[in-house]
């Protein structure tokens, strides 16, 4: 897929302007999503290091995203898992829609791995992470308590993809900075241990995605969010795909954010759409044509940084 060299080059050697972009932009909204796929090598490592390290951590957090609980859920993660105790943790739930993620608590409740919404951030929600760990692991520790092993720390794999804000969560439960924390993926490249007060011990893990999308649904819910680098992603046909949906579910959200007319956009495709917010934005090229590229660049961003609204990609029926 092309990227924003590429996306810049088009445009230098087609200067018809905005009416060919435009129109190559409707021929790919009606088109399938074309395959996304990003596995860096040091991926396939970070897998190989979390099997080996599965021995060492008496339970597993897994970090995802609350605004698509289902696809931010690595099934590599699950199989690396296999029977040790499991906590998810719906991240951003600030930016997510209060009411979906309760329905996707109740469901991984009922899936048997207990689940909780916080922001790694700020730290909302995570007072209730301990306590949480600590009943998931009785067993364990009763266990330990009648060997006499009661100082012994509980050990927690801290696991997810890419960008889902495992060095937030460990910086917050440290109390201090101990990772580097960046609004992007692939910043923590390395295992690290960190140690907590309350008797907890956290084993850092690389966000690590797996080698193939078999639902290619699931890979732009990742680029949406930028869990997959933009770099690799031709970011206007993205920006499209994005407000073609969001349209759909969210459309006051969308009216409200970029002053448009509901009643006016309410069965507009996304290049309409993006075309339209960067005319309303004033992003336009020399000639007056908009910048597409430039819309495209603020409407991920924006979302990304929850100006848009409490937003719910995937929604499920309990």
């Amino acid at each position: 897929m092309p990227g924003k060299k590429e996306n810049a080059a088009w445009r230098k050697k087609d200067r018809t302007g905005a009416a060919r972009s435009y129109e190559r932009g409707l021929l790919m909204e009606d088109a399938k999503t074309p395959s996304i796929q990003w596995f860096p090598g040091h991926m396939a490592k970070t897998r190989r290091i979390m099997r080996e390290s599965m021995k060492l951590v008496d339970i597993v957090i897994e970090l995802r995203d609350a605004r698509l609980p289902y696809s931010s859920g690595n099934p590599e993660i699950r199989k690396l898992v296999g029977g040790k105790p499991r906590i998810i943790v719906l991240n951003k739930s600030d930016m997510a829609d209060s009411s979906e993620t309760q329905k996707w608590i109740s469901h991984f409740e009922k899936q048997g791995a207990p689940a909780l919404a916080a922001d790694c951030r700020s730290g909302k929600g995570l007072n209730g992470l301990a306590p949480l760990v600590r009943e998931t692991l009785a067993p364990l520790i009763e266990r330990r308590n009648a060997r006499g092993l009661t100082g012994r720390p509980l050990r927690m794999m801290v696991a997810g993809i890419p960008n889902s804000g495992k060095s937030s969560l460990i910086n917050r439960l440290a109390k201090a900075k101990r990772t580097k924390v960046e609004d992007r993926p692939g910043v923590t490249r390395d295992m690290q241990w960190v140690k907590t007060g309350g008797g907890f011990e956290l084993l850092d893990m690389p966000g690590v995605l797996w080698p193939k999308f078999d639902d290619n649904t699931v890979a732009e819910n990742l680029a949406f969010t930028g869990a997959i680098k933009d770099n690799i992603m031709d970011i206007e046909a993205l920006a499209a795909r994005f407000l073609m949906r969001i349209n759909k579910d969210y459309g006051e959200l969308l009216s409200t954010r970029y002053k448009l007319d509901g009643e006016e956009t309410e069965n507009l495709g996304g290049y309409d759409l993006l075309r339209m917010i960067g005319g309303k934005r004033g992003m336009l090229l020399p000639g007056g044509e908009i910048n597409m590229e430039r819309a495209a660049i603020a409407v991920l961003d924006e979302f990304r940084a929850g100006a848009l609204g409490r937003i719910t990609l995937e929604r499920i029926q309990i």
